[in-house]
């Protein structure tokens, strides 16, 4: 009897930390560095140090999870495990806001980029290339995908390298060598802790590829140790970067008030290096959205396959695996035809309510790993207090805290989401008498 084709074990470490770093984007630092400035009142590299110590929290509590619950389907996965099927799919739907909807963001944003720079093409024309190009590679596989993320990481970390190293330079030959070292950047007097909590909440968006890399546990060599490694390289990677180069750019570009916020980094770029290093950067910061959707879109198809495979979206089509390429076709397609809906909005409406389901799955994980840790104990397997109850809960905290100082119109949003979700639910499990379907167990292959 033919095997129904499935995932298979193909990513190894490197490729994992590599796929969460493209997810995140370190070059998103500089594309949003005007708004988290002026949110923060000119502390950014505060922001980012405090997102990256909230998220630190969070990420050692997916890892505690990837080991529990093998398998794809992210906070979905371990939510509906740990807790109950029915909170795990109403997270599962709340988390859906960050895979459905990032990829068209991320595509809008490297449109307006090139529109900007070329008037003349329609942004739609720019839109439309990003999405056919990102979803032909997803579906030929995602060994392609991560051939590709290598080149795109490596020209995307050198135009960091580069900006940096003018940057400093640019520095040192106006204010010298003292000007590196400076405490502004981190605490001044239009700075004070509530915007530097409200940045925050805007920089975690930028971490979101620490959870995306656990949609691919079915597709890794070995997930129950490489999986928890590649979580946190991936935070603690991040972070170091968002943090010194949200650093370098603030003392270049001191205070929080700007004219131009949202192309402030282009004007940096062409101020420090001219107009030769102005074109290298915004060839970057559009290869960086490329990798970054490429990730995303991979990551938003794997979700949705961990739910049809369930059944708790319809099987047939949401859990078809292409019998060609093992790849979730289908899925990758509706990502790819949700994309195209960025022709018609703009990056602020489609980025306002991302964050709501982020924060909602981040803390919701956090509580699973405490409900995994009782379950345990009751059950005669005692773990470690402080890795499964007392670190969970601070990021539990921490997530609630956060997810408090977005926009209330985010907040509007996302419950809107939510309560659909609800309906969905009631609708499926017949006013919530019956439990969604169980976990479909997935069946293992190495390569």
């Amino acid at each position: 009897m033919e095997q129904t084709p499935h995932l298979i074990r193909t990513l190894r470490l490197p490729s994992l930390v590599l796929f969460g770093l493209a997810y995140l984007t370190p070059l998103i630092v500089l594309a949003i560095f005007g708004v988290i400035a002026e949110t923060t009142g000119g502390a950014s590299p505060s922001a980012y140090l405090l997102a990256l110590v909230a998220m630190l929290f969070t990420a050692h509590s997916y890892g505690r999870m990837s080991v529990a619950h093998p398998v794809a389907g992210s906070a979905y996965t371990y939510v509906r495990r740990s807790i109950e099927p029915r909170v795990g799919f109403l997270v599962g739907w709340a988390i859906l806001l960050d895979y459905l909807f990032l990829p068209m963001v991320i595509w809008l944003i490297g449109g307006s980029y090139l529109n900007a720079q070329f008037p003349g093409v329609p942004i739609g024309v720019w839109i439309l290339g990003f999405v056919v190009i990102t979803t032909l590679l997803n579906l030929i596989g995602i060994k392609v995908a991560e051939k590709a993320n290598y080149m795109l990481m490596t020209f995307q970390l050198l135009v960091i390298a580069i900006f940096v190293a003018l940057t400093i330079g640019t520095l040192v030959s106006t204010s010298g060598a003292d000007a590196l070292i400076s405490a502004e950047p981190f605490i001044n007097d239009t700075s004070n802790l509530s915007t530097i909590a409200a940045g925050a909440a805007i920089a975690a968006y930028s971490f979101l590829g620490f959870d995306a890399v656990t949609t691919l546990t079915e597709e890794a060599v070995e997930p129950t140790k490489t999986m928890p490694k590649a979580i946190m390289l991936i935070a603690v990677i991040g972070g170091a970067i968002f943090v010194s180069v949200s650093y370098i750019t603030q003392l270049i570009r001191p205070g929080g008030f700007f004219e131009n916020s949202s192309s402030l980094a282009s004007d940096i770029a062409l101020q420090i290096g001219g107009q030769l290093f102005a074109a290298i950067f915004l060839a970057g910061l559009v290869v960086a959205q490329f990798a970054s959707g490429l990730a995303a879109q991979a990551s938003g198809s794997r979700l949705l396959y961990a739910m049809g495979r369930d059944g708790v979206l319809p099987r047939r089509v949401f859990g078809y695996i292409s019998a060609k390429f093992r790849t979730p076709a289908f899925n990758l397609i509706v990502t790819g035809a949700v994309g195209l809906i960025a022709i018609f909005l703009d990056v602020a409406t489609s980025t306002s309510f991302i964050n709501f389901g982020a924060f909602t799955a981040f803390a919701l994980v956090n509580v699973s790993v405490i409900a995994y840790y009782l379950r345990q104990r009751k059950a005669g397997h005692p773990l470690n207090p402080v890795g499964y109850l007392a670190l969970p809960a601070v990021g539990a905290l921490i997530d609630a805290f956060l997810l408090t100082q977005l926009d209330p119109t985010a907040i509007t949003l996302g419950l809107i989401w939510l309560g659909v979700g609800v309906v969905v639910l009631a609708i499926s499990t017949r006013g919530f008498r019956n439990a969604p379907p169980d976990m479909a167990e997935p069946e293992k292959e190495t390569v």
